[in-house]
């Protein structure tokens, strides 16, 4: 068998979701290939689609908000989108390059080649699996027809179904983290860890400041991801209590030794926090599906949630002091959230392809 993953350069959590399926693939085995499908579209659409996304989180994400909101509304209509009909103009393109390296199955991580390859279906033979990397079902994802949809828990089914998702393809397994990525030792050193993300998304700087003042006796990390700009202005700051890091390879080693993780929602870092079990601060996510990721996680008592950066030190002061709020926290992860979720991935293929 041979395996291709396609994903898309409109936040990090997609490319890492795809990344760590081929990991899992390679582990067992199982030939499979990594892929950007805006690569296969044309040569500079990676890059546009990458800015594109940036932009629209530009001041607190409005923009990215609203067309997000254009997105559940135009989803209730049941009229074919326009990401339906920009995609299916790319099938041909990506059926030739599925035909011409051989691929007997394609898993997608974004809506976008999913969409294209369900246009592909309608007039060839293929096998493809989605891969939801949100705790939400976004709107269009009804405008698939996968084989199987891999979706992030069993609570979240009937939001799927109700969207119009057939019940039988969907495959509740969980957010595909590698079994490498919890092949770690967990320790709990008076640590925090600050992630805001791939793209550094959210006003971290101000963060960062006032966690300095206020938890004078904890080492703070901070993962600016590929933002540059961030990392320069970080490291200007002047305390022995702070670690500065851009992108990072290791983040489960991060994750690991922290006593508390604060990240902005996103579905795929959440997961490998969730994975790892550790207590876990929501801040600020970007507007749109970052909210239904907190929701979900606060709802299911996994996580703290904050708006503002006082109710980020309130949180962090108070998991601090109640040993048995961290316990409560990281016990919920535990029945909700798979460990194993790229694992049963695989098993799930090999059974059923």
């Amino acid at each position: 068998m041979k395996i291709l993953v396609l994903t898309c350069s409109t936040g990090g959590g997609h490319n890492a979701c795809a990344r760590y399926i081929v990991d899992e693939c390679k582990d067992n085995n199982i030939e499979c290939d990594y892929k950007d499908y805006m690569d296969i579209v044309g040569s500079k659409a990676s890059q546009i689609a990458e800015k594109i996304y940036l932009d629209s989180t530009r001041n607190n994400g409005l923009i990215f908000k609203g067309v997000y909101k254009i997105g559940e509304l135009y989803s209730k209509t049941n009229i074919p989108s326009p990401v339906y009909g920009l995609n299916s103009l790319i099938k041909e393109k990506l059926y030739n390059y599925i035909v011409d390296n051989n691929y007997d199955l394609v898993i997608g991580t974004h809506l976008f080649p999913c969409v294209a390859l369900t246009a592909i279906k309608k007039d060839h033979y293929i096998k493809f699996i989605n891969v939801a990397t949100d705790y939400e079902c976004i709107p269009f994802w009804e405008e698939t027809n996968p084989d199987a949809f891999v979706i992030p828990s069993e609570l979240l089914k009937d939001r799927f179904i109700k969207k119009g998702i057939k019940e039988e393809i969907l495959l509740p397994i969980g957010i595909p983290v590698a079994s490498h990525f919890k092949d770690v030792k967990v320790t709990t050193e008076k640590m925090l860890l600050l992630t805001s993300g791939s793209m550094g998304f959210g006003k971290v700087k101000e963060i960062v400041e006032r966690i300095l003042q206020e938890v004078k006796d904890y080492k703070l990390v901070v993962i600016c991801g590929n933002n540059k700009n961030l990392e320069e202005e970080l490291l200007k700051i002047d305390n022995p209590n702070l670690e500065i890091k851009g992108f990072v390879n290791n983040i489960n080693e991060y994750i690991a030794k922290s006593e508390i993780v604060i990240t902005k929602p996103g579905g795929l870092t959440t997961t490998e926090v969730a994975t790892i079990r550790k207590p876990l601060i929501h801040m600020m996510p970007i507007p749109g599906v970052e909210n239904y990721n907190a929701n979900f996680f606060a709802t299911n008592k996994m996580s703290l949630q904050a708006l503002t950066i006082d109710e980020i030190i309130t949180d962090i002061k108070t998991l601090i002091s109640d040993k048995a709020l961290e316990e409560e926290l990281v016990n919920n992860q535990k029945k909700i959230i798979n460990a194993n979720s790229a694992a049963d991935l695989i098993k799930y293929i090999q059974e059923h392809f």
